[in-house]
């Protein structure tokens, strides 16, 4: 069976994870860790950048930097992983739920702009796939209205909107290190923070609510408890694998794009004959070929798509349900009609991607895929 996802520690991942355990700092905030935040700075315009356990704790430091209060609302896409909406709910905001264009599968800028209201804070963008969702639009949106915007830039590491890289729209941008990302180191994620204003209080909170960081620059004398914190902060150990897949990040998305390119050139023909949508790339973008997504007619094609490709080896995925009709959604007073991600829910299908799939195993995919009619 052709996997979903294989991850690919072909550099110095594992020589990296050695040297953590030998140099005996395998807690956070080591060598590798200060080194991958380097890297991740640099790929990001010298922003701060902070790594953490996982992107859902980035969303949630994230929220905490926002100081929600009782009534705020931030605004988030219906159509996405559900820590995109519960890191501020759980922080004790509201979230309202916008649909998403058809064909992008991005947050709608002309339905959020319709939700904005005065007990907005803040808008939570998805640049889903990689694609810019029109970050410039949002910003802008943001600044009309004096509310922050975050770019929930998970699957977007290293791609462009206009030029600029995205997660340096909005105050905030959060990143995502899990196994089926472009980069991995099993578990982790990152907080950039393009507003200097918040990175004081953002080490603080990462650090268990104390300024420990201040103290390991040789700011004070001692560190303290003075604020509400967690513990966000990722294993040396996992950092100096996430060194070395940073190292190799132009092959692997090198990689990728030749892999996503034979998909779109190769299934064009078979998808206009069957009323099947390919992913649109819109002018401005520049994508990371996270994902090569398929939107079938209708659910029943969708789940027959899924089984015929079991049956021929091949692991196809669906993705997200839409939120805004989530069980969730009618506790925290927050249901809504939003076709388009209701949608997506019932037809969309991912094909399998990642650096190591072999020309064999992608034509396998591309010969079964073609082999089936709607």
């Amino acid at each position: 069976m052709i996997p979903f996802n294989r991850a690919s520690f072909d550099g110095k991942e594992l020589s990296y994870l050695a040297t953590a355990v030998e140099g005996g700092h395998t807690a956070g905030n080591g060598p590798f860790t200060k080194q991958a935040e380097r890297m991740l700075s640099a790929m990001h315009g010298g922003a701060a950048t902070l790594l953490t356990t996982s992107c859902t704790h980035a969303l949630e430091l994230s929220a905490r930097l926002l100081d929600l209060q009782p009534g705020d609302e931030v605004i988030v896409p219906a159509y996405t992983f559900v820590t995109t909406a519960s890191a501020y709910a759980w922080n004790g905001a509201r979230p309202v739920f916008a649909d998403i264009r058809p064909d992008t599968m991005n947050i709608d800028v002309d339905d959020a702009r319709g939700l904005v209201t005065e007990r907005t804070k803040a808008i939570c963008i998805v640049h889903y796939a990689g694609i810019g969702a029109e970050p410039d639009a949002f910003a802008q949106l943001a600044d009309d209205h004096g509310i922050a915007l975050i770019e929930d830039n998970a699957h977007g590491l290293g791609a462009r909107y206009g030029g600029q890289t995205l997660g340096s729209f909005g105050a905030m941008s959060t990143l995502s290190f899990h196994e089926t990302k472009n980069i991995t180191c099993g578990e982790g994620g990152a907080l950039v923070i393009n507003d200097p204003a918040l990175l004081e209080r953002a080490e603080i909170l990462r650090e268990k609510g104390t300024d420990r960081s201040r103290f390991l620059r040789g700011q004070v004398d001692k560190y303290t408890w003075v604020d509400l914190g967690s513990s966000w902060v990722l294993s040396d150990l996992l950092a100096g694998v996430l060194v070395g897949q940073l190292e190799r990040f132009a092959e692997i998305q090198a990689a990728r794009m030749r892999i996503w390119e034979r998909y779109a050139d190769e299934l064009r023909g078979w998808a206009a004959a069957n009323d099947v949508r390919l992913p649109a790339i819109t002018p401005s973008a520049e994508h990371p070929a996270h994902m090569f997504f398929l939107v079938l007619p209708d659910d029943t094609a969708r789940d027959r798509y899924i089984q015929h490709m079991q049956r021929h080896g091949v692991m196809s995925v669906f993705h997200y349900q839409d939120l805004a009709t989530s069980a969730m959604a009618e506790r925290l007073g927050s249901v809504r009609e939003c076709p388009n991600a209701q949608a997506a829910a019932g037809r969309l299908v991912r094909l399998p991607l990642f650096a190591s799939l072999s020309t064999d195993e992608q034509s396998q995919v591309i010969e079964a895929t073609l082999g089936f009619a709607r």
